[in-house]
């Protein structure tokens, strides 16, 4: 059993970061892939990135590509979503989610989700 809670969202303008941190409890997070997808108002919730358990593989949407990093720390059971030059279109609540087993790019495939946190980006 993991337990997820995300944290460091916010109001920020165009241009701007934020890094994002996902904080987990259980003695499984350091074998579990962990998953960054968001829900933008009025639609479903989408992809964003993945790191596998040990941090040697990510992969993210096209749309993040370049301006965001997800890394980990399993001494600190916590993942990190990094933003840089955050766009209006980057508004959404955020979720992180763990699976044990490999990381993947499908909301199915993840067995453990936080609450979520809400970041603005205002032009």
């Amino acid at each position: 059993q993991v337990q997820l809670v995300e944290s460091g969202g916010g109001l920020v303008q165009a241009g701007g970061s934020l890094r994002l941190s996902c904080a987990a409890s259980g003695r499984t997070f350091s074998a579990s892939a962990v998953g960054w997808f968001r829900q933008p108002p009025g639609k479903e919730r989408e992809f964003v990135a993945t790191i596998n358990w040990s941090g040697s593989s990510t992969y993210y949407a096209d749309s993040v590509k370049g301006r965001f990093t997800v890394s980990r720390d399993n001494a600190k059971n916590t993942a990190y979503l990094q933003m840089n030059s955050l766009k209006p279109e980057d508004t959404a609540v955020y979720y992180c989610a763990a699976v044990q087993g490999w990381h993947a790019d499908s909301l199915e495939w993840y067995d453990y989700w936080g609450q979520g946190t809400q970041v603005t980006v205002s032009s």
